[in-house]
This record gives structure tokens, sequence and C-alpha cells, in this order.
């Protein structure tokens, strides 16, 4: 299986969210990762993934996701795309998801503190 190095966490996420990680700690993505994100989401696939790597870079949102234990990171552009990172069992960091969410989702996210609206510096 090939492996890569997408990104990595930006401080202010592992801040925010609080994470017991290093600054800079990596972010990777797999074959079978972009296979998942490709067949269940292809129209946001072929859209979005090029830009994957400034969406961790850059989030607006960011939050846990308490079904899941993901970290949801979402950036907008002229939607709201998530993308989710999961830990693997060996302690490394993947991308799992890259999705659009409504708008409606984001505020209820919000209001209920899932989600962590980030300042720009």
């Amino acid at each position: 299986m090939n492996i890569e190095k997408i990104g990595e966490f930006p401080s202010e996420v592992i801040d925010v969210l609080k994470l017991d990680i290093p600054k800079g700690t990596a972010i990777y993505i797999g074959d079978s990762n972009i296979e998942h994100m490709r067949s269940t989401h292809p129209r946001d696939f072929g859209k979005y993934y090029s830009r994957l790597s400034r969406i961790l870079s850059e989030p607006d949102y960011v939050g846990i996701n308490s079904k899941d234990k993901s970290i949801e990171i979402i950036k907008v552009f002229s939607k709201y795309i998530k993308v989710a990172v999961r830990i693997s069992n060996d302690g490394d960091y993947y991308v799992r998801s890259l999705y659009e969410v409504g708008k409606s989702r984001i505020e209820n996210s919000l209001k209920n503190g899932q989600l962590k609206h980030l300042t720009k510096q």
C-alpha cells in the first residue's frame, strides 16, 4: 500500500482541540483512504481532492466527532468542505473522508460546541 504525508496539524488546531500531540504531527493518506473517498463521495472528491493539503493547513472550523472521535477539519470555499482525520492503531493520523456539508450542520455544530471557529491570524 502506498502511503504519503499529505499535511500536518497546525498549532492552532492542536491548541483549540486540546490534542495531546506534538506540534507538526503528520497527517497521512493511503491508497485505501483515497479509494474510500473516491467511491463514497465521487463528485466532492473530484472537485476538492486537489485542495486537500490546503484544507488541512488552513481550516476555518475544527472539532471532534462525538460518534467516532475523528477530527473534523472544515474549510469554506463556496461550500463547506469537511475532512475527517482518524487515528490508526499504530498512532498515526490518516485522512478518511472528504465531502461537502451543509451550512445548517455547521451552524448546529457550532451551537452545540462540537465545532470551533478558528480565528485568522
